[in-house]
């Protein structure tokens, strides 16, 4: 399995934020991108997409992973 966790601290603007990444097969032979995300603490919001090919499931985590570096998350 695949996981990134990265997350976003700023405290003078009380902003404490995580965001989550993970690839995990279906039960038919497929891939999901699994993702979540929300305040550091707290249960977070969950999405999943689910890809034909591990490979796409790759890029599309590869693609989330970036947009969340351009706004901060490390």
């Amino acid at each position: 399995m695949t996981e990134i966790i990265v997350t976003r601290v700023d405290t003078r603007r009380n902003v404490a934020r995580f965001y989550k990444l993970d690839i995990q097969p279906t039960l038919f032979g497929e891939c999901s991108l699994v993702r979540e995300w929300g305040r550091i603490g707290r249960a977070g919001t969950v999405r999943i997409e689910t890809y034909s090919s591990r490979g796409l499931a790759d890029m599309a985590l590869i693609s989330k992973w970036a947009q969340k570096r351009k706004r901060g998350y490390l």
